[in-house]
């Protein structure tokens, strides 16, 4: 029982080491554990034989002899962790997209490099990220949405009907309070938001929808929620596609559903067609295209706004008047 304890608790920490970039010399080994080098050679075949089984899992680490280094190395990358270059693109996308406060995003990196980054590239990662993570400014309201964020996910997941107390925009307004059916959480411009039904209690003593489209609330705003100890049901023919609903919004201001053409005269259409997925090129001349795309009104008038004189709205023309009016008032501003 005691060899047996002893081989193990020696394989293991030699597995260990390796993992953590280091070389293991046959003969240092020995000497360390009181054993001899055939029995080292034991303990590194079976640390192979281990990682050959999990290749199958999509492991791909091997155990090889390193002549530079006189001894035995671990390389290649294991099934759950990233890759450098992934782990360092996910962190500079987190940093970038200020969704959490500082003490989250402190968190967030630390957990994801602890857990997600080879222990040999830890070093070299953190330091690629912390001067980004020293200077991280979080947004103005300062509060803490994880908690937020798993509760109201688990009630979209349990389809729980939700009383929620919100501070709209204007802080000096008294917050109100909305019954609502959750459908999703999405993230845009620095903030989660949260997508919901609106309902309210009929004489039937049912709850039901105010409009076709859902409401959009902003996270952090969101002061408090209670469940209302009721299940709401799911429309199978009208459910809310949350993919759907992000190619069409822009800035998280929903709107009327409407396609709208406009003219963008710039120097390359591709940035247009990113920003908005439902756009189609309908016809292109010379520093000219004519593009068509499907989505919600009023936030895709603030992004049309924000291209200034390379766009010319074309219809609805509803849309197009709404735009002259809303330019010409811009224009006062510098009267």
């Amino acid at each position: 029982m005691g060899e047996k304890y002893a081989k193990n608790a020696r394989t293991l920490d030699m597995y260990e080491r390796l993992r953590e970039g280091k070389s293991i010399r046959k003969c240092e080994e020995a000497q360390r554990f009181g054993v001899d080098e055939r029995s080292i050679q034991r303990d590194i075949d079976d640390i192979r034989a281990f990682l050959d089984e999990r290749q199958m899992q999509g492991d791909g680490r091997q155990v090889i002899y390193d002549r530079a280094k006189k001894g035995f190395v671990m390389e290649g990358q294991e099934a759950s962790t990233m890759s450098n270059s992934e782990i360092l693109a996910v962190a500079k996308i987190l940093l970038e997209s200020r969704a959490f406060s500082g003490r989250e995003m402190t968190g967030v990196l630390q957990k994801m490099v602890d857990g997600c980054v080879p222990r040999q590239n830890m070093k070299v990662v953190s330091e690629l990220i912390s001067n980004e993570s020293f200077h991280y400014v979080e947004l103005k309201h300062g509060g803490c949405v994880e908690e937020k964020l798993w509760q109201i996910g688990m009630d979209i997941k349990e389809h729980n009907l939700l009383k929620i107390r919100y501070q709209r925009l204007d802080a000096s307004e008294q917050p109100v309070v909305r019954v609502v059916e959750p459908v999703a959480i999405l993230f845009s411009e620095y903030y989660f938001y949260l997508n919901a039904y609106i309902v309210e209690h009929t004489k039937n003593g049912k709850y039901e929808r105010n409009y076709d489209y859902p409401a959009i609330f902003r996270l952090d705003r969101i002061l408090d929620v209670v469940e209302m100890g009721e299940k709401f049901p799911i429309r199978y023919n009208s459910r809310f596609e949350e993919g759907e609903f992000r190619k069409r919004v822009q800035f998280m201001y929903p709107g009327e559903l409407m396609k709208v053409r406009f003219y963008y005269r710039g120097v390359n259409v591709e940035a247009v067609l990113d920003r908005l997925p439902t756009a189609r090129v309908v016809s292109h001349t010379a520093g000219e295209w004519l593009v068509e795309a499907e989505v919600y009104g009023k936030g895709m008038m603030m992004w049309l706004l924000s291209q200034g004189e390379k766009i010319e709205v074309v219809s609805p023309t509803a849309f197009r008047e709404e735009m002259v009016d809303k330019l010409q008032k811009m224009l006062e501003n510098y009267r």
